[in-house]
């Protein structure tokens, strides 16, 4: 299934949903980062949940940044978010595999931890950017963004996020889904989407085993409208110009040591591992175009 994500409705248009196909998006990272199976589930999850609350946004001005930090051995993960559907992110280990002992499961809530916070920073074009943040429930992700609606954003909402890993450590399947109750929501609404979350398969699972999203939506409900597709694809927005810009932070000094002691440097982006090298020349350049400017 190629990635990409569906806005839809249901229950005569008193249910939203949202939902992503996230496999090729979450295998770039992975080789990106080296992940390992844990440090992978951990990211695709959250790079999922972020393509699709990317696309919650009102116009291409806006991104938002989600930061999890549970206090657990995998430390922060960071994912960006745009309304076209690409995110781009990391984590601060890349090399965690835990597994729990009883089902054989990656075990992302004892890497990613519960004694810390899920925040949501969005820059929406206005002077200040709006954040909320809640405690995580559990680290394991999904539970903690379904928290983080209820509380944050007033929106009642079950979340699934999965990320399967093949015993190569390649990625199988990854997606992700969102189900929120509209204010004209029923009781009714309410019993019926809790049946379908608590029968429901993994996510990951269901997009191994179908061939569309569409097929999924159909599945799990009796009368889905199709909103929007979109694709989505794992995209950072660095380039020379911004790591040259990087350079020019750095104290006179320090460029002059990358001159003279190692007659070049390289810079790599956090947020996507690229790296972006710089020769001898290109430095005395910049140094000149510097003290031109400077002056």
């Amino acid at each position: 299934m190629k990635d990409y994500l569906l806005k839809a409705m249901a229950c005569e248009e008193r249910v939203r949903v949202y939902i992503c196909s996230s496999t090729h998006l979450v295998e770039n990272a992975r080789q990106r980062f080296d992940l390992w199976p844990t440090s992978a589930a951990a990211l695709g999850r959250t790079l999922s949940v972020g393509s699709l609350m990317g696309s919650m946004l009102k116009s291409d001005k806006e991104q938002l940044t989600i930061r999890i930090n549970g206090g657990g051995p995998i430390g922060t993960v960071l994912v960006d978010a745009y309304s076209d559907g690409h995110v781009r992110g990391f984590v601060s280990d890349p090399h965690i595999m835990l597994q729990y002992n009883d089902t054989g499961k990656l075990a992302v809530g004892t890497a990613v931890g519960k004694d810390g916070y899920l925040e949501v920073i969005k820059d929406l074009n206005m002077k200040e950017n709006w954040s909320g943040t809640v405690e995580l429930q559990s680290g394991e992700i999904g539970d903690d963004f379904a928290y983080y609606f209820t509380v944050s954003e007033q929106t009642p909402s079950a979340v699934s996020v999965g990320v399967l890993v093949n015993p190569d450590n390649t990625i199988q399947s990854a997606g992700g889904m969102i189900i929120q109750m509209m204010p004209d929501a029923t009781e009714e609404d309410i019993v019926k989407v809790e049946k379908i979350v608590s029968n429901m398969e993994p996510i990951s699972k269901l997009i191994s085993e179908n061939e569309s999203l569409e097929d999924i939506l159909h599945s799990l409900f009796d009368d889905v409208k199709i909103l929007t597709s979109q694709e989505i694809e794992f995209r950072c927005k660095c380039d020379r110009a911004s790591m040259k810009r990087v350079l020019v932070t750095l104290s006179k000094e320090e460029r002059q040591k990358l001159i003279e002691e190692d007659h070049g440097c390289e810079i790599t982006c956090n947020f996507c591992n690229e790296k972006y090298y710089f020769n001898e020349e290109e430095l005395r350049d910049l140094e000149r175009f510097i003290e031109q400017y400077a002056k």
